[in-house]
C-alpha cells in the first residue's frame, strides 16, 4: 500500500509503498477514509532523535476516520463495516489516570528518561492514517461515527476533540454571563467558538490576526472579533474583564496579553506552543483567584462527545480538502498559513479516480 512517510529527521516526508498491515490479536485494520493534517505534524518534522524516541521510517496521520475492514483472531470482528473515528491517544489502560478515564494523562505515555517523547498513538510514534490502511491496537480506541461524513469525522480526533477538552474542564465558569475569549480562528479555534456556543456561553470575542479568518469566526458563533488583544481591550473594559482565555497560539505576545485582561477567578488556558511565557506569582498583580493551565488533547469520552454533537449538527469543520495524492502539497500550504480552518485529506477521491499513485 502507499503511505507518507517520514523517513529522516528534519527532512520533508515522502510516499512510499510499505506492505499492508495483518491484524495479530486485538487489532483492528482501518480503510482510511480521510485524515486531517495538523501543525504538530511540522513539528515532528522539524525535530531530531534528540526530542523524539519514534522509530523510523514513521507513516504520519493522527487524525484519522476510517471503515473497520478486518480484524485479528481475538478482536471482535462485529466492527467489521463500522465507520470510526481514531482517538489517537493509546494508552496503558491499567494505570490510575487510564483507569480515571483520562487516557490523555496515561503515565506510561510521560517522556523517557532521557527527555525524549515516546511514541503515544497513531502517526506519533505508532503508524499512522496517511496511508490507504492503518492498524490500530484494539477496539478501545475507536469512538463508532454512524452516518457522520468522514470529511467532517477526521478533523474530532484532534482539532475537535482538543478545543472540546480545554472547554469541558473549565465548564463551570462557563454560563450565560460568562465573557470568554478564543485566541486564533484556525483549525481548532474556530470549532471552539461552535462548542463553547452549545456550553452556552454569554458573550464570545475572537482574537485573529488574519483578517480574511474574522467571517469566519463570526459564522461560527463569535459576537466579534478582532485582530488583536490592543483591538479588543475597549470592549473587554467594557464587559469588565475576560472570565475564561483559551489561546489556542500560544505565542508570547498572546500569552501575555491573556493573563491581563482576565477578571478576578478568571483563567487562562494555553493550548497553543508557539513560544509564549508566563511568570506567575500572587505578588505580580494578577488578578486575584487567577487559574492558568496547559490542557493535553483530549479522553474517550471527549471524542464520544465531540463525534455526538456533530451528528446533532451542532458542530461542523470548515475543511480544505485535497486527494491523498496531494499531501505533500498539502503539508507545504500549512506550513506557509495558506489553508482555512482543517486541511483533510480525502482517501475516496483517489480511490474513485484509481489516482493511488502521485
Amino acid at each position: 500500500m502507499l503511505a507518507v512517510q517520514l523517513t529522516e529527521w528534519g527532512a520533508p516526508p515522502e510516499f512510499r509503498d510499505i506492505p499492508d498491515p495483518e491484524p495479530t490479536d486485538e487489532q483492528l485494520v482501518l480503510r482510511v477514509d480521510a485524515a486531517g493534517l495538523c501543525r504538530s505534524d511540522l513539528h515532528v518534522m522539524d525535530s531530531s532523535a534528540a526530542r523524539f524516541a519514534y522509530p523510523l521510517p514513521l507513516t504520519l496521520g493522527h487524525e484519522v476516520a476510517g471503515t473497520v475492514v478486518a480484524a485479528g483472531p481475538m478482536a471482535d470482528s462485529s466492527w467489521i463495516g463500522q465507520s470510526v473515528v481514531v482517538h489517537g491517544l493509546w494508552g496503558c489502560g491499567t494505570c490510575r489516570q487510564c483507569l480515571r478515564g483520562k487516557q490523555n494523562y496515561c503515565l506510561t505515555l510521560t517522556p523517557s528518561s532521557d527527555g525524549r517523547l515516546v511514541p503515544i498513538g497513531n502517526g506519533l510514534g505508532h503508524g499512522g492514517g496517511l496511508a490507504e490502511l492503518m492498524v490500530v491496537p484494539s477496539a478501545d480506541v475507536l469512538v463508532p461515527t454512524g452516518s457522520l461524513d468522514p470529511i467532517t469525522a477526521a478533523p474530532l480526533a484532534d482539532a475537535a476533540l482538543t478545543a472540546y477538552h480545554a472547554i469541558r474542564t473549565n465548564a463551570d465558569v462557563i454560563d450565560s454571563r460568562s465573557v470568554v475569549v478564543v485566541v486564533g480562528v484556525g483549525g481548532l479555534g474556530h470549532l471552539a467558538v461552535q462548542i463553547l456556543r452549545s456550553f452556552g456561553a454569554g458573550r464570545i470575542l475572537a482574537i485573529e490576526t488574519r483578517v480574511e479568518t474574522h467571517s469566519l469566526a463570526v459564522y461560527s458563533g463569535a459576537h466579534e472579533c478582532h485582530e488583536s488583544f490592543a483591538d479588543a481591550k475597549r470592549s473587554i473594559t467594557d464587559l469588565g474583564g475576560v472570565d475564561l482565555v483559551l489561546d489556542f497560539v500560544g505565542a508570547p505576545g498572546t500569552v501575555d496579553a491573556g493573563a491581563e485582561v482576565l477578571t478576578p477567578g478568571g483563567r487562562l488556558v494555553v493550548v497553543g506552543s508557539a513560544g509564549g511565557r508566563l511568570t506567575v506569582g500572587k505578588d505580580l498583580g494578577m488578578a486575584a483567584g487567577w487559574h492558568v493551565s496547559a490542557p493535553f488533547w483530549g479522553n474517550r469520552d471527549d471524542l464520544r462527545a465531540v463525534v455526538a454533537l456533530a451528528q446533532d449538527g451542532a458542530l461542523h469543520a470548515e475543511v480544505t480538502t485535497f486527494p491523498f495524492t496531494d499531501t505533500l502539497d498539502a503539508y507545504q500550504q500549512l506550513r506557509a498559513g495558506s489553508i482555512t480552518g482543517r486541511a483533510v485529506i480525502d482517501m475516496n477521491v483517489s480511490r474513485r479516480r484509481e489516482e493511488t499513485r502521485p
